[in-house]
């Protein structure tokens, strides 16, 4: 891992969304890195951005093994470059095909781990589970704003509950 330089070779990598992690955490942007550790991500309509993730640089990332995809470095590269292809011509839909599902047919396409099976459910639960931060700064862009509104509407309660 290359923090500095942005570089995270064989990983998926994931960044909150304003407003919308704000208000559940574990839910954000994702994407994955080629070989390289060049990050590409399908950012919206008809396009798959490469090193420039749509909601900023990554917070999360779950490095994943290269040998674990089906011909290895050059399956995981042709997996990634294939889904990335095929992000280029579909429209973005927050709920059913987005980022995730991007990733997912990524890992699909390169048989990671022998399955066929990755989907944007499981993706979110292995991010929650594997994921590590980038640092306390990427935990903090995270989990903060979150905190900051659930503490506020404690206090709102409290307040209401006092009158």
């Amino acid at each position: 891992m290359d923090h500095t330089r942005v570089r995270y070779p064989f990983c998926i990598v994931w960044t909150p969304i304003p407003i919308l992690t704000w208000l559940f955490p574990i839910v954000g942007h994702m994407g994955i890195a080629m070989s390289s550790g060049i990050v590409r991500d399908f950012a919206g309509p008809y396009y798959v951005s490469e090193d420039d993730m749509a909601f900023g640089k990554p917070t999360k990332y779950w490095q994943l093994s290269p040998e674990k995809a089906r011909n290895g470095k050059n399956g995981w590269d042709t997996g990634v470059s294939e889904a990335s292809d095929v992000y280029k011509g579909r429209t973005h839909n927050l709920c059913w095909d987005n980022c995730h599902s991007h990733v997912a047919y990524a890992l699909n396409t390169m048989q990671y781990e022998e399955s066929t099976s990755w989907n944007m459910v499981k993706l979110c639960f292995l991010m929650l589970v594997h994921g590590k931060y980038v640092s306390f700064g990427g935990f903090l862009k995270t989990w903060l704003p979150f905190l900051i509104i659930a503490g506020a509407l404690c206090v709102i309660l409290i307040l209401l509950h006092a009158l």
